[in-house]
């Protein structure tokens, strides 16, 4: 089975194929974000979690504080489900997610997208972990993995994709997550972290697996 990194390295580099000035621009887009750092701010190992509180699929709140009291809590941000690598990272999750679950810890994906119609009929809905919303990417702000996506780049949503941010997160829609995982123990303390203002690239499964079961 291809890693999760060789999937999305297969995307990339069918876009290049297939739009190579539209990925040219994405790499200089993510560099200039690397540039300013953006990303810079996010939580690090052994900074306490920020506690949050959102909604899930159904609207029912769930809050960060009940999570960590049942064990170790991995918490991935993500873009939305319209996202392909979103796509491709959730599903190599999903595929680990008995093991996550075995080793005590709980497995909770964050976007901006709302709990909607659209959402539930998703492919991401199908997956069973949890599936929370963060309207207008504020928990994702305070965890520092907030970034203001670029205009060629929102143009490219909303001409190529036909993606109405704004109505999809029924809120801000030029700011969206880093798509970045923490792993927060019992504690409240980060103990692992991957943030890359690339949104192409992901942590491994298999990373997280082992971090989680150094907190065992």
């Amino acid at each position: 089975m291809k890693t999760l990194k060789e999937q999305t390295d297969a995307k990339i580099e069918a876009g290049r194929q297939a739009n190579p000035d539209f990925m040219k621009g994405v790499d200089a887009a993510i560099q200039n974000a690397k540039e300013f750092e953006q990303g810079g701010n996010a939580l690090k190992i052994g900074q306490q979690a920020i506690e949050f509180e959102l909604p899930n699929q159904e609207g029912k709140a769930v809050a960060l504080k009940d999570l960590i009291a049942k064990g170790p809590v991995v918490v991935t941000f993500y873009r939305g489900d319209w996202c392909p690598y979103c796509n491709l990272q959730l599903r190599a999750l999903q595929a680990r997610l008995e093991e996550i679950e075995a080793l005590g810890a709980t497995l909770v994906a964050i976007s901006p997208q709302v709990p909607d119609g659209s959402l539930t009929k998703s492919e991401i809905s199908e997956m069973t972990f949890t599936v929370l919303s963060d309207q207008n990417a504020k928990v994702a702000s305070q965890y520092g993995v907030a970034w203001e996506v670029p205009e060629f780049l929102l143009d490219h949503m909303r001409v190529d994709r036909n993606l109405d941010l704004e109505k999809i997160n029924n809120g801000n829609g030029s700011v969206l997550p880093i798509p970045a995982t923490f792993i927060i123990g019992t504690d409240g303390i980060i103990a692992w972290n991957y943030v890359n203002v690339d949104y192409r690239t992901r942590s491994e499964p298999e990373e997280i697996v082992e971090a989680i079961k150094k907190l065992i």
